[in-house]
């Protein structure tokens, strides 16, 4: 990826989970935080997980978030991050200005381009998954006898003539 400035970029990213058995959490945050560690382009430089907390309202559902620190070689490696952990907030803590070559942008465009193509895709094969289990469920709903709502219809109201 071209770019005008070469420095790493130092960013923040905060990670949400929920469910249960609360030690799970911590477990998945882990082991999110360790798979981060691992990509190219990418070093973890620190990471502060939280207890999980019983959720208002929620019997025996958790929820816990970690605050992941990571240096990204560029740009990209930020974006791609994005999507494939899908944070639930990023902050860039330096540099302060991001300069990109139309080709830095080219590939970031097209990296979200390609994720959201992936996303449409799957959105249809589930609807078309709906759609089929919906037929299979009308099948076997008890239908009406077409005999008798036509009596029903065709009965002589009574009391007038």
């Amino acid at each position: 990826m071209s770019s005008i400035e070469t420095k790493k970029i130092n960013a923040i990213l905060i990670v949400e989970v929920m469910g249960r058995p609360p030690e799970h959490l911590v477990e998945t945050l882990e082991n999110i935080a360790k798979q981060i560690g691992t990509e190219k382009g990418i070093r973890l430089v620190e990471k502060k997980i939280t207890s999980p907390v019983l959720m208002k309202d929620q019997k025996d559902f958790y929820t816990s978030f970690a605050e992941i620190e990571v240096e990204v070689d560029d740009i990209l490696n930020l974006a791609i991050l994005m999507f494939k952990d899908m944070p639930a907030h990023i902050e860039i803590l330096s540099p302060q200005i991001i300069s990109l070559a139309n080709s830095g942008w080219n590939d970031i465009l097209n990296e979200l381009t390609r994720r959201l193509h992936g996303y449409e895709e799957i959105v249809r094969i589930l609807q078309n998954e709906k759609m089929i289990l919906e037929n299979k469920v009308k099948e076997f709903l008890p239908r009406p006898n077409v005999t008798e709502i036509n009596k029903e219809k065709i009965k002589p109201k009574k009391g007038k003539k």
